[in-house]
C-alpha cells in the first residue's frame, strides 16, 4: 500500500512538473515574441527613423568613396537630400551645399552618360531652396549637348540609356530640372529615353528589367541563365528602376499626359517583387534564383522598399497588400545597420548578381538606398 501510494505521488508530481515546464516554455516563447514585436515596433517610430538616418548619413560622410560627381554618390546624395527633408538637419543640408560648391555644381565629364548627371538631382534640390542659377546652369548646358547630339553607339550600346541602372540616374535629374524651370521639353526628352530603355530591356512576361542586352533572351544560342535555368534579373538593377520610377512620379505634375505609363509600370513591377520577396524581408541578388544567393542584399532591397512605400503613401499601391512587404523589408534592412551607422550587406559595384558581399561590405549607394527607404517608411500610416 505504501509503495503504491508513493508511486501515485511520484506520478502526480511528474505530471505537475511536466505541466510547469510546458508553462514556463510557453511564457518564455511569449516573452521572446513580445520582445521581438516591441523591438520591431520601435523600428517604425519617427524618433528611431530620424536618429538612424542621421547616424547613417554622418557615418557615410565620414567615410567617402569615389569622385563626388560619380553615379555612386549621385545615389548617395539622393538619400542625403531625403534625409535632410525628413530630419531638417542643418548639418545634412550643409553637406549637400558643400558638395555642390566643391563640384562647382558641375555634372561628370561624360555629357552623353546618364551616370554623370545623377548628382544633378541633388543640385536641383538645393536650387529649389536657394534659387541660384549657378546651381543648375552647368546641368542645363550639359543637357543642351545631350539633346542635340546622337549617342556614340556600338555593340550592345545601341541607345543612349542601354542599361537599366540609367533609369535611376538620368530621368529623375532631367525631370526635376524640367519642373524647376517649367520646361516641358525636358520632361518629353526624359520620357523618350526612358521608353527606349523600357522597350529594349523590359520583360513583359516577368515584369522585370534585364540589366542590359547581354541578359535579354534572344534565342540565338548565346543566352545565359541562372543555375536553376531561370532568366537573370538583378535585384539592384530592378531596384534602380523602381527608385527611378517614383522619383520621376514625385516630380511630374498630376495632370501630366505621360504620368500613367510610370504608374502602370510601378504597379506591374510591385506585384512581381512582392512575389519574389524572401521570408527575411530582403530580396536576393538574383531575383529568380534566390537559393543560389542565400544572403539578402541591401541596395536592391532599399530601393524596392523606398519605391513600394512611396506607392502606398501616394495612393498608387494598395496599403493592405503592400504594407506587409514594406514592413518586412524595413525590419530586414535595419538588421544590416550597426550602431555607428555602417550599412552592410551591400553588393559591390557590378552589373549582375554576385555572391561577393558580407556584413562588412558597404558602398555609398547602399547608404543612399537605406536613407531613401527611411524617408518614405516614416510617412506610413500603420
Amino acid at each position: 500500500m505504501l509503495i503504491s501510494y508513493i508511486c501515485i505521488l511520484l506520478i502526480k508530481s511528474y505530471s505537475m512538473i511536466k505541466k510547469m515546464i510546458v508553462l514556463i516554455a510557453l511564457v518564455c516563447i511569449a516573452s521572446i515574441s513580445f520582445a521581438k514585436a516591441t523591438n520591431d515596433k520601435k523600428l517604425f517610430s519617427p524618433g528611431y527613423i530620424k536618429k538612424t538616418m542621421k547616424t547613417v548619413t554622418a557615418w557615410q560622410l565620414k567615410n567617402p568613396r569615389h569622385e563626388s560627381t560619380d553615379w555612386t554618390n549621385g545615389a548617395f546624395y539622393a538619400g542625403v537630400s531625403a534625409a535632410w527633408k525628413t530630419t531638417k538637419s542643418k548639418s545634412i543640408y550643409q553637406a549637400m551645399t558643400g558638395m555642390g560648391k566643391a563640384n562647382n555644381w558641375k555634372p561628370g565629364k561624360r555629357w552623353y552618360h546618364a551616370d554623370d548627371i545623377a548628382i544633378c538631382q541633388t543640385y536641383v534640390d538645393v536650387y529649389k531652396v536657394e534659387k541660384k542659377q549657378e546651381m543648375i546652369q552647368p546641368f542645363i548646358d550639359t543637357l543642351a549637348v545631350l539633346m542635340k547630339n546622337p549617342y556614340p553607339t556600338k555593340g550592345k550600346y545601341i541607345i543612349k540609356w542601354w542599361w537599366c541602372d540609367a533609369l535611376f540616374m538620368g530621368p529623375p535629374a532631367i525631370v526635376k530640372l524640367g519642373v524647376a524651370t517649367a520646361n516641358d521639353d525636358y520632361l518629353k526628352f526624359s520620357d523618350h529615353l526612358f521608353k527606349e530603355t523600357y522597350d529594349l530591356l523590359y520583360d513583359k512576361e516577368e515584369h522585370l528589367f534585364a540589366r542590359d542586352l547581354k541578359y535579354v533572351i534572344k534565342n540565338d544560342g548565346k543566352d545565359i541563365h541562372e543555375a536553376n535555368g531561370k532568366k537573370i534579373f538583378w535585384s539592384r538593377g530592378n531596384g534602380w528602376v523602381m527608385g527611378g520610377i517614383v522619383r520621376v512620379l514625385q516630380e511630374l505634375p498630376a495632370n501630366y499626359s505621360g504620368r500613367e505609363f510610370y504608374i502602370n509600370l510601378l504597379k506591374e513591377m510591385s506585384v512581381r517583387l512582392k512575389e519574389l520577396q524572401q521570408a527575411d524581408g530582403m530580396w536576393r541578388a538574383s531575383l529568380l534564383d534566390p537559393e543560389s544567393y542565400p544572403g539578402g542584399e541591401v541596395s536592391g532591397t532599399g530601393f524596392d522598399c523606398y519605391a513600394i512605400a512611396w506607392g502606398i503613401n501616394n495612393g498608387i499601391l494598395d496599403k493592405a497588400t503592400y504594407l506587409p512587404v514594406v514592413e518586412k523589408a524595413w525590419i530586414g534592412l535595419n538588421k544590416c545597420v550597426d550602431k555607428e551607422g555602417h550599412v552592410g550587406w551591400v553588393q559591390p559595384i557590378g552589373a549582375d548578381p554576385r555572391k561577393d558581399f558580407t556584413a562588412e561590405s558597404w558602398e555609398v549607394y547602399g547608404s543612399g538606398a537605406y536613407l531613401l527607404a527611411g524617408s518614405e517608411v516614416i510617412k506610413l500610416k500603420r
